[in-house]
This record gives C-alpha cells, structure tokens and sequence, in this order.
C-alpha cells in the first residue's frame, strides 16, 4: 500500500546538508511507490505559538501564516520526517518553533503513524544527535498513535555540500525505500 510521505527540510541554508539527506530519503520514499512532497522552512513564515490554547478547541490555530498550512500537511500525512541542521546540540530553531506550531493536531484524528529524523550536524561523534533525537522524540510521545520509527544522522559536515559520499545519504535512501 502506498503512503503519503511528507518531508520537511528546516535548514535555510542554500546546498544544506540536512536538504540532502531530505532528498535522499524522498528519492527512496518515492522508488517504493510512494507519493512524496518535500517541504523546505526556507521562505516560510513561521511565528511562535502564543500559548493560548483555543487550537486544542477549534483544532485551528489564531495566527494566520505558513504553519497553518504545514500542520495541515502534517496531519493528513501517513509518514512525516523532519531533517534538520544541529545547532548547539539541538534541533533547530525554525523547526521547533513549527513543532509547537502543530499544536492543533494534538486533539485531531491525525492520519500519520510513523515519524522520522534526519540530522547533520559539524560534530562527529554520534552523541551530537542525542539533542535532537530526544526533542523530536518529545513531540512525537504527544501523539499516542505515532513513534519515532527511525533516525539518520550525518556527522562531520560543517560547510554546505560536504555530504556528498557521506554514508548516511545511502542509510536515509533506503529508509525511505523501506517505507510501505
């Protein structure tokens, strides 16, 4: 069965290392026959959520701005995966701040099930991914129908487009292609 598989790339850096790893998670996504729209944070209007809760009545957020229509996405998505820079051992902040923004999704019938990470990061060592993994794994335990079905992480890529070769582009192909 074919799934709708939203990715959503949240570095703003042009030729970034997370878009890469985004694009090839899509490519895998889409050889198994799944339909695929990649979403890039780059150019998107995202303000921070204002705390006031009338989403988890109406399931509508108050500001109008491109979140809204991104936590649309997210919600009528069977698969959502989120890559990312890490920034101070952390996810970033454009992506947080859309995180909090799905807000509303907490109290609808949210179709997704399977939620990955995808992270790139200047440092290395593999414990450069324990901030993020444990951030996403936050938003994710919100959602009692989802769980983080798996993470790639690519160290050692500091400058834009020194990914390339890098052996995580092939670790995130084949978990998109392992999406069914």
């Amino acid at each position: 069965m074919n799934k709708t598989v939203l990715v959503i790339t949240s570095s703003l850096r042009a030729n970034s290392n997370s878009d890469a790893l985004a694009a090839a998670l899509a490519d895998g996504a889409k050889s198994s026959g799944n339909t695929v729209e990649v979403i890039s944070l780059k150019d998107k209007s995202i303000g921070f959520c204002r705390g006031c809760m009338a989403c988890q009545k109406t399931q509508k957020c108050v500001i109008r701005d491109d979140a809204v229509e991104i936590a649309e996405k997210i919600k009528n998505s069977d698969v959502v995966v989120f890559a990312t820079p890490v920034y101070y051992y952390e996810l970033a902040g454009q992506l947080k701040t859309l995180l909090d923004r799905c807000n509303p999704l907490f109290p609808s019938d949210y179709a997704f099930r399977d939620v990955y990470l995808l992270a790139a990061a200047a440092d290395e060592d593999e414990s450069a991914v324990e901030g993020p993994v444990k951030g996403m794994e936050g938003w994710v335990s919100c959602f009692e129908k989802a769980h983080l079905a798996g993470t790639v992480f690519a160290g050692g890529v500091d400058a834009p487009g020194v990914i390339h070769g890098h052996t995580a582009l092939q670790s995130a192909y084949d978990m998109g292609r392992a999406i069914q």
